[in-house]
């Protein structure tokens, strides 16, 4: 692989979304770094990722202990000593069901050290290393919830919408330096994170989808291929919505 390719970090690698982004970034040409919890996942991750030509290296960790995160960053500076990191593509995330009255303090502070603070602090360390070539790109996912709201979700559809906020405000402060922030915003993704949702609460979802059914993976994906690339160059600040008209 050419050593001009570009180099993205992709967190929650292992499954979901993650999962496929990895796979289209690899198709794409991307050298890869993967991170998740689940070393045996995300190394058939890494596995399917080099059978595409790509360049991975994978990283199991949880992104909840800050000092685990900040040591992956220094372990990953000699790899990146002669080229630039690209892209940071944040999919790692934690959804919440549970209505106001039974959220319980300790599900709220998990949730929020994942959707929240790491998110911040991967973007603060990714940053720094893009500061450095005055390029990159940062891709957070958000929600179609954090802009519309949903009853017994309100904890999670929080964390999102301060996602949004964070990447509108990140595009400001880092755009003069040449690194662009955006997010994607998917609604009713088929993932591990809404298997346990039952049919019938499914087909109750699926009215209220323009496109009358559920999405994929590989179709967030796809818009995240296309923010990592150089035909988005000049989107930054954007959250672009992904569900099909969930959002309409």
């Amino acid at each position: 692989m050419s050593e001009q390719a570009p180099v993205s970090l992709i967190t929650g690698a292992s499954r979901g979304i993650g999962r496929a982004a990895a796979l289209a970034l690899a198709k794409a040409g991307h050298e890869l770094i993967l991170v998740a919890r689940d070393t045996q996942a995300l190394e058939q991750v890494q596995t399917d990722c080099q059978a595409l030509g790509a360049l991975v290296s994978v990283h199991a960790l949880d992104l909840t202990e800050r000092d685990a995160v900040t040591a992956l960053f220094r372990q990953l500076q000699p790899q990146l000593q002669h080229k630039a990191l690209s892209n940071l593509v944040h999919c790692a995330g934690q959804m919440q069901d549970a209505l106001l009255a039974m959220t319980r303090f300790t599900d709220l502070d998990k949730l929020l050290a994942l959707n929240v603070g790491a998110t911040v602090q991967l973007c603060q360390l990714a940053s720094k290393l893009m500061l450095r070539h005055k390029a990159g790109h940062l891709v957070l996912l958000s929600s179609k919830v954090a802009e519309s709201g949903s009853a017994g979700q309100a904890v999670y559809a929080a964390s999102k919408g301060a996602v949004s906020a964070l990447v509108k405000s990140l595009a400001k402060e880092l755009g003069p330096s040449g690194i662009r922030v955006n997010a994607v915003a998917p609604g009713f993704i088929e993932t591990d994170l809404t298997a346990h949702y039952s049919n019938d609460k499914k087909q109750q979802l699926m009215q209220n989808i323009s496109l009358r059914r559920l999405g994929q993976a590989n179709e967030v994906a796809s818009v995240i291929e296309f923010l990592c690339s150089d035909k988005a160059r000049y989107i930054t600040g954007h959250i672009l919505a992904v569900d099909g008209g969930f959002s309409l």
